[in-house]
Formats: C-alpha cells, structure tokens, sequence
C-alpha cells in the first residue's frame, strides 16, 4: 500500500499548512547566478509561522541539498554563496523549492552561471583590407587622412552568448587609458565594431580592450591591464600611421651618408634639414622641433606606401651640433628624424664636449615596435628590461622631453656664441681612456637627463674628474642605472643602480637622485652661497635668501640631494628647501678636488631654462670658471 501511504502524507502536510500551497511566496534574484559576480537574494514569506526550509533541485527533479534546512518561521531572508557543504554548486539549470512536511509550497526556477562569456575569432584589419608591413590578424594600420586608403579599423569577432560587450580604444604607458569607446548588448554569433579615428590622433599604436559581461554578472576582458601581462597579445592592436622616421645610428661625421628609415603611407615626401638651437622661436609642444634650414626642401615622390622603407640620406659639410630632418607629408602630416654631427677630429675646434643624453631618449621612448599595444621600454612597467637604440621616437619622432630639458641650452650656446664639440653617449663610449678625453677636452657638460650609463661611461668620467676634468651636470637623476649594451652594441640592457652595487653618484657629482613627483610641485630655487661662491651669481643681482626661476613655475619633477658619500668642501649653491616634504630638498652644489671642479643643478629641468635672464647669467659664470683647465 505505498501508493496510499504518500496520499496520506500529502493530506496531512495540507491538513497541517491548510492555506500555505495557495498563499506562500518564495522571491529569487536573480534567475542568472553567479556566486563570481554576486550573492542570490532568497527571500520567502507564509501566512503563519511553520516549519519550512530552502531546498536546491536539480533540472532532472533530483535534490542536491538544503540552502536553508526546515526551521519553524514565518520569513525568510538571506543571501546565498552559491555553496553546499562548503562546495560550489556546479553550473546548470536548478529550481529552488520552499519546502514544508513534503509539500513544495512555491518554486523559482535558477540558472547557476560562473562562466564568462567567450570571444572568439578576434581580429582586426584596415577598412580597405591593404595590409602595411608587419600587419597580422591581431595587428592592423590606419591612416585617416582623406585618400580612402586606410581610414578606420575594423574588429571583428564572434560572441559563444548572449553579452554585455564594452569595446575601448587605449593608449597606454604603464596602464591603458581610454580614448574611445562604446557599448553595446549583442547576441552569440559575428560583430563587428569600426572605429573611425579623427586624422588628428596621434600616430602610434592603440590597444584595443573587449570587456563581455553575461546575464549573470561574469565579465571577460581581452587585452591586458599592464605590460607584463600584455607581452602575449590576446586582443588587437590599431597603429595610427604618420610620418614615423628615425636614423638608424645617432650620430655621424660632416659629408657622410646616412641611413633614413621612414614608414608612411604619404603619396609624396618633403625633405630638409635644420639645426637645433639657432633659432629664435621657443618650443611649446612635446611634438613639434624648431630650428633653422641648413639645406633646401627636396619633395620626392614615395612608392613604398605598404612597407617600411630606407633612404641614404647625404649628410652636408655642417659644423657639430643636433639636427633633424623635417619630413612633410603632401597631406600634412609631419615627422621629425633628429641625429647629431659629431666632430671630425675630437677636441681639434674646442676644449669643451657637450654630451647629449641619447641613452635616457631611448629609455624614455614608448614607440611599439613589436606591435602589442605596449612601448618598448622599460618605463612600461614590466613590459622588459631592454631598449633598442636607433629606434624612430614616438610623438612625430621629437625626443622625450626635448622641449622641457634639451632644447633650452642648444638655444642658449648659439645664443652666446658658443661653439662646442657635441658627441652623443654611443660617442663617448667609442673614447677608450680617461687620459684620451682629459686630452681632447678640458670641460665635459651634460646637459639633459643622463640617467643610464654604461660601465665604461661612469668610469671614464670618474678617472676624468680624479684626472682633474672639470664637469657640469645641468639636470638632475644622472647616473642613476647600469646599463649594458648588447647586440653588437644597438641594445641597453637595464641592470642595477649605481648605488647599490658601491658606487654613489654622490661621490662623482657631490648630489644623487632622491625624489621625484612628476612634475606635480614646483618651486623655485632659494640662494644659499652668494657669499661663499660669488663668482656663480655675479651679474645676477641675487643674494642669499633671493630665488630665481619663478618666472617659470619653478623647478623640481626629480631633484638631486647631498650624501654622506659627498665630496668635503661641498658647496650648496642654490635649494628647493622640503619642495616633497620634510627633508627632501632639491640641492644644486658645486665642488673642487685637486684641479677637478664639479657642479650639478640639482633639478631635473635647469638646464632646459638656460634662456632665462638669471640662469643665462648663471651659466656664463659657469662657464668662464670651468673652461679653465
């Protein structure tokens, strides 16, 4: 009789609840659940307090297990982890059921989802489907500057379900930032976004980011968070073409031939060369370089509008100094190819060396050559720990910070009629000894950010000084990293802070680096030593306790600071007094050890204001004291 005996088990569960099948409510939010996203909010109500509980079925009507075990009550609320006896209820189709005796009171169903969705098939292409050199599935160019050649993207991908898909354009330096972007609620199958980028848009590469969220709340991103994670393209990549261009070496010798290498697809190319430094215009943007003419425009047709192309460019019978070839495009776009002239023979036209801070260009430089949305430099933040030198710069092919460190002083030498020799740090490796330098050169000057140099480098300025060489460093952050070259010398490979492996920059130049904000606060700088130095600040007007640089916003972004490593007899020019808080004060120092005489600014960006009346004045001072052997 088992059939009769559940019939009267059923009557007397109706009999005990005589209205709870009719009136009990059981709420479940949401259908979709993932225990990833969320917790499900399970809330029930009956007519009269009785002895109920939360029990979990599955699509096949069998029971998995109670959420909440029979309790007598009359509600019941509460958030679910998704989770029976501590495990994590597999993903599929259930039905929760409010249970009491034997009877089920009232059901919800429940779809448990902890999968996100899936894009599949991602890749992206040019509209007109022309690949440039070095395009794959993953990696496409554009250039939307009017001739329908390559006006926008398109990605192209397959979604396994129905999603929430949030589709981003970045650019990126140590994390993505977005430019663009759009949403969109798609089902499964094909999708295609198209991005049509204004011609303004700088040229480089963009990373682009598909983020899927389902109906459950499970989200998917493709295309990394950083570089470290972004070594391994899972999304797509746009570059932005321009005029991209770069020598492949730094410098060269007066009446020689250089290799240009150019990538573009302009129809038809514009080419002069300028000096840096002559001219009379201020640089106001981080991608643009002024200077003067020192050839004709020579405009040539270009043919090699798929493909990355290189010219043997004739170099004139021009005195040392920084160049750069101006390269215009028939549709305006504009890039920049900077080199230096290095002198035929060393020391033969002057006793003074300025040395500019290729090294550190390189450093700085995000340009994505390997196409995963990421520079190629170790500022990317663990993208690698190498540079390649010889590289095109990104933002029209200027030098990082050009405008704000370099610029000034090749404006202030021509200024006040001052011819040295200019060599970059590739140059001064090719310099065997310290006695060889001493002999050309009786006055070294760095006047950029000179942060990573190479073994031979740091020994040959430090046997110059002990030597009795006299050396000004006009920013601040010198010295700071080892670096080794690798690959036939065209690779730096980042390795240890002078400091710590026993040598302190301190000990060479007096201060070493100790703070940065980026930029964030600047001050000027507070004279300290017009009495005890007063042939530095002859001419300026300034006292102790005056300040200079206000004029321009003061100075600071990385400041340099003495040591117990600084040389006795130290003296501290000028400071930024707690410029980042109690004690960390920016210090520009001057000192002598035998004939040796060594200044450092202190402040990453003096030497970039050497236009500035006090500071002219200042560096004039310096430099009839240093020239000097």
């Amino acid at each position: 009789m088992p059939g009769m005996r559940r019939r009267l088990i059923v009557l007397a569960v109706l009999f005990a609840f005589p209205s709870a099948a009719a009136a009990a409510d059981l709420t479940v939010a949401p259908y979709d659940f993932s225990p990833k996203a969320k917790r499900l909010s399970i809330q029930a109500a009956l007519p009269s307090a009785a002895r109920v509980g939360i029990q979990l079925v599955n699509s096949k009507g069998r029971r998995v297990g109670w959420i909440v075990p029979p309790q007598r009550r009359r509600f019941l609320t509460l958030r679910w982890n998704g989770r029976l006896d501590g495990r994590v209820v597999p993903d599929g189709r259930y039905e929760l059921r409010l249970v009491g005796g034997a009877a089920t009171l009232a059901s919800s169903p429940l779809r448990i989802d902890q999968t996100p969705p899936r894009v599949l098939r991602l890749e992206a292409r040019n509209r007109s489907r022309l690949p440039f050199q070095g395009d794959n599935k993953r990696f496409t160019t554009i250039s939307p500057n009017g001739d329908k050649l390559r006006e926008s993207a398109k990605i192209h991908f397959t979604l396994d379900e129905r999603a929430l898909v949030h589709f981003e354009v970045t650019t990126t330096v140590s994390s993505p930032r977005t430019i663009y972007e759009l949403t969109a609620n798609l089902k499964p199958g094909p999708h295609t976004f198209t991005w049509h980028p204004h011609w303004s848009l700088p040229a480089r590469t963009y990373l682009v980011r598909i983020s899927v969220t389902d109906g459950a709340g499970n989200r998917r991103t493709y295309g990394a968070d950083n570089a470290r994670e972004g070594r391994k393209l899972r999304s797509v990549v746009v570059r932005m073409l321009g005029v991209d261009a770069g020598f492949t070496a730094e410098s060269y010798l007066a009446t020689s031939s250089a290799r240009l290498a150019i990538e573009t697809d302009a129809t038809q190319l514009t080419l002069q060369t300028f000096r840096a430094g002559p001219e009379d215009t201020p640089t106001h943007s981080d991608s643009i370089m002024n200077g003067v003419p020192v050839n004709q425009p020579v405009t040539i047709p270009w043919q090699a509008r798929h493909r990355r192309a290189t010219l043997n460019y004739a170099i004139g019978p021009w005195s040392t100094g920084v160049y750069f070839v101006k390269i215009t495009a028939g549709d305006g776009r504009i890039g920049y190819a900077p080199f230096t002239i290095r002198p035929t023979t060393l020391g033969s036209g002057s006793r003074v060396l300025v040395v500019m801070p290729t090294n550190t260009w390189q450093a700085y430089n995000f340009r994505d050559s390997d196409g995963n949305g990421w520079g190629d430099t170790w500022y990317a933040k663990g993208a690698q720990s190498t540079v390649r030198l010889g590289r095109a710069f990104i933002r029209r092919g200027v030098p990082p910070q050009w405008r704000k460190y370099d610029v000034g002083f090749l404006r202030w030498l021509y200024a006040t009629n001052k011819t040295p020799d200019i060599l970059t740090e590739t140059d001064l490796d090719t310099i065997r000894t310290a006695e060889e330098l001493l002999g050309y050169y009786d006055f070294v000057i760095f006047p950029g950010h000179t942060e990573y140099v190479t073994t031979h480098e740091y020994d040959l300025i430090r046997n110059y000084i002990t030597l009795g060489g006299n050396v000004a460093l006009l920013s601040a952050n010198n010295f700071f990293w080892r670096v080794q070259l690798e690959n036939k010398g065209r690779q730096l490979r980042r390795t240890r802070m002078w400091r710590d492996v026993g040598r302190p920059e301190s000990a060479l130049f007096g201060v070493q680096y100790r703070a940065n904000d980026d930029g964030r606060i600047q001050r000027p700088f507070v004279v300290r030593a017009a009495t005890t130095a007063p042939w530095f600040f002859a001419g300026t007007g300034l006292g102790d306790g005056a300040t200079f640089g206000q004029e321009l916003g003061g100075y600071g972004i990385e400041i340099d600071q003495t040591t117990a490593s600084t040389p006795p007899g130290t003296i501290v020019l000028a400071e930024i007094p707690d410029i980042y808080g109690p004690g960390l004060t920016a210090q520009m120092t001057y000192y002598e050890a035998g004939a040796a005489k060594v200044f450092s600014a202190g402040a990453i960006d003096f030497g970039g204001t050497a236009m500035l009346p006090s500071v002219r004045r200042m560096l004039e001072n310096l430099w009839a004291r240093m020239v000097s052997p």
